[in-house]
């Protein structure tokens, strides 16, 4: 019994991490007739196409621009400026790929269902946090989650061989945590330490040799593959929140986090709402997003 919460724990504590690449927008579920045929296009061009009028030809350039702002919102992570360079470049990792999801049918179930999980719990409660909190009071929350994540990323860099990393990662977490007041606040930045991207198991997992796996949605966890499943348990163990010894302290930490990653990404709904199958959109998003942050992780291992 003790073993099935703490797996539950773990799907609540990082349900919001798919939120926050994918926010939700619940749309009544379609029968496999009406859903279109599996693409490996790229996503931000077939969304694109949702935004044009049916007689509209427009220009490379309009396409560009159109594709530019879809795909800097939509990702909206810090290397979206270099992911949209690498789609107007033609780089590798703005190619068609071709995404292994021989699960379709169970990732569409569980895909619907965290829509509906979304709808009628996560967002209105994201909603009246944003609202009626203070935003000092929500930057701080933030900053707080953000700073206990730190460790997680550190680890994982070590894993990876980015010591140099690691080792900043370190003393952003030190100064964070002892000035900033337990990450409340962030005199690191202030102080020009710079702040690294996250680093999770699944990319330590990816540079390690498990290159391609099989797309797997997984419930309130949301877009994964069955290799960063592995590294979701794995990052569990690391967080400073799992050794938080108090059940209900701990509780109630985890759904703050989802609160707040939730709320902050309550801006990108609509985008969700234009896409032709609302699977394929977050799927593909999801996919070539995950692959340019796994080849960025190996270029850093390399230099």
């Amino acid at each position: 019994m003790k073993t099935l919460k703490t797996l539950l724990l773990i799907a609540i504590a990082f349900a919001a991490t798919a939120c926050a690449n994918n926010p939700i927008n619940y749309q009544a579920a379609r029968t496999s007739d009406d859903l279109p045929q599996a693409s490996s296009d790229v996503p931000v061009i077939r969304q694109d196409e949702t935004l044009l009028d049916s007689d509209e030809v427009p220009s490379i350039q309009e396409r560009a621009n159109k594709n530019k702002l879809l795909v800097t919102e939509v990702v909206s992570v810090p290397q979206a400026k270099a992911l949209e360079k690498a789609v107007f470049d033609n780089d590798p990792v703005a190619e068609p790929q071709i995404i292994q999801d021989p699960w379709e049918s169970f990732n569409r179930k569980i895909h619907g269902f965290n829509n509906i999980a979304d709808e009628f719990v996560l967002r209105p409660i994201a909603r009246s946090y944003k609202k009626f909190a203070p935003e000092p009071i929500q930057d701080g929350v933030s900053n707080f989650f953000g700073n206990l994540n730190i460790p997680v990323t550190a680890v994982n860099l070590v894993f990876q061989g980015r010591f140099s990393d690691a080792a900043s990662s370190i003393g952003r977490f030190t100064l964070n945590t002892t000035i900033g007041i337990i990450g409340i606040f962030d005199p690191a930045s202030k102080l020009g330490l710079p702040q690294r991207d996250e680093a999770d198991f699944g990319q330590t997992l990816a540079i390690w040799g498990w290159k391609d796996s099989r797309y797997l949605v997984l419930p309130l966890l949301g877009p994964s593959t069955f290799r960063d499943t592995f590294g979701v348990v794995g990052d569990y163990g690391l967080s400073p929140l799992g050794y938080v010894k108090d059940k209900g302290v701990a509780n109630g930490l985890q759904t703050l986090e989802i609160v707040d990653m939730r709320a902050r990404t309550l801006k990108f709904d609509d985008l969700r709402g234009v896409a032709i199958d609302d699977y394929l959109f977050v799927r593909d998003i999801w996919a070539q997003r995950r692959k340019y942050v796994l080849q960025e992780k190996q270029r850093a291992n390399r230099d």
